[in-house]
């Protein structure tokens, strides 16, 4: 059996994002007889245990603490100090783990907070195999910024690696920008396409739409969104303004520029038209999907975006940008026409060209069907995390044999 440790800034039950997600589908996949994984991750709610097992993984948490916080008191002090604290706190809480468990080979997830812990580790212990996996939805000039004060120790978490597993073209790219030079392989993220495939009956459907309050001859544009910048839920609100009065847009999400979209769609005189729903679970997620008609997020930036899979898989057309990994799935009838379509592409903070994607779309229900079969099909047979998982486990094996 092999060991592996994991830098993760957080991980469940609290915070999850697409990287933790992708852990527990990926390790949860992974015989425990064959790889037994850690984790150091932050602890960050004071009600959580510093130790727990959370299906294949071992999670280890360090750090500040806050009583049951919210996403906005990350943000506070003395919270906010914690991801900055984490990039050395994490280094030295994995070489007193390593003195216990003798890792084969650690595992940062992301760049941006856990290459610095995993290049100072591998440092100490250049024998110890380094996988570096590239998720970051955010600009990589962005990251770079952020990076400036401990940069040395941020380029080494790139050129001391071992293996990159980018999941997206883009950030393959970016990967070798930033100076890695040896084995990479896109492996993207995926989802559970049974899960959000599965049918809900008409009662269901009708019913979610009732309590979102749209009548049965609304289209609803739905979105399942952090509430930030890059991911422009603003440029939609704008573009409702443009459609006509049955087309309404459903948000399922929070985040800190919610207070700033809700003004805005007041400000537009589309208030009546945009919903906010909330946080959702990811059980919940196929029926809020379905019970709507066109999912939308027309991304400033975006590492890949798990959502867009999700919306291919439930089979709803899907309008979005080409921004970084998007490219990688979205093809356009227009923009792309060596591919078969799988969505509609805009360019970013372009409203106008969402809202003639919109009329496209409910004007075209031929076409529509025939691009939802494509991109249905592309989820399944390329981004179903049982197909996922065992890429991952080959490329652990790849690695680990190599000690």
């Amino acid at each position: 059996m092999k060991r592996v440790l994991i830098f993760s800034l957080t991980y469940y039950p609290r915070f999850v994002g697409g990287a933790e997600v992708a852990l527990k589908e990926i390790t949860d996949r992974i015989s425990p007889e064959e790889i037994e994984f850690h984790m150091v991750t932050l602890r960050l709610d004071s009600e959580l245990p510093e130790e727990e097992k959370i299906g294949n993984v071992i999670v280890h948490r360090i750090g500040l603490t806050w009583k049951a916080p919210t996403i906005a008191d990350l943000q506070k002090f003395p919270l906010k100090l914690t991801k900055y604290w984490y990039q050395f706190s994490a280094a030295r809480a994995a070489e007193k783990l390593h003195q216990q468990y003798h890792f084969d080979g650690i595992w940062a997830m992301m760049a941006h907070s856990c290459a610095v812990p995993a290049g100072i580790f591998k440092k100490w212990h250049p024998e110890v195999k380094y996988l570096l996996t590239l998720q970051e939805g955010d600009p990589p000039e962005y990251i770079e910024r952020l990076a400036r004060p401990v940069w040395p120790l941020f380029k080494r978490g790139f050129t001391s690696a071992d293996a990159l597993q980018p999941i997206s073209t883009f950030l393959l790219n970016w990967g070798r920008r930033m100076g890695f030079t040896g084995e990479a392989e896109i492996i993207p993220n995926a989802v559970n396409t049974a899960h959000f495939s599965q049918a809900i009956t008409p009662e269901a459907r009708n019913s979610t739409r009732a309590a979102i309050v749209l009548k049965s001859d609304d289209v609803a544009l739905v979105t399942t969104s952090r509430l930030v910048h890059k991911n422009a839920v603003d440029d939609v609100i704008r573009a409702i303004a443009l459609l006509p009065e049955n087309v309404h847009f459903v948000i399922y999400g929070i985040g800190p520029d919610e207070a700033m979209l809700k003004k805005l769609s007041k400000e537009s005189g589309t208030e009546r038209r945009i919903h906010f729903m909330g946080q959702i679970g990811h059980d919940e997620m196929p029926r809020a999907l379905k019970s709507c008609d066109i999912f939308i997020r027309p991304s400033r930036s975006e590492g890949m975006g798990n959502s867009f899979i999700e919306a291919m898989a439930a089979e709803l057309p899907v309008i979005a940008t080409q921004e970084g990994g998007i490219a990688d799935f979205l093809f356009d009838a227009k923009r792309n026409p060596d591919k078969k379509p799988t969505g509609w592409a805009v360019d970013k903070d372009s409203p106008e060209q969402i809202a003639e994607a919109v009329k496209d779309i409910i004007g075209n229900p031929l076409a529509v069907a025939q691009v939802l079969e494509t991109a249905r099909e592309l989820a399944i047979e390329k981004y179903d995390w049982n197909l996922i998982a065992a890429r991952m486990k080959t490329l652990f094996d790849r690695l680990l044999e190599s000690r």
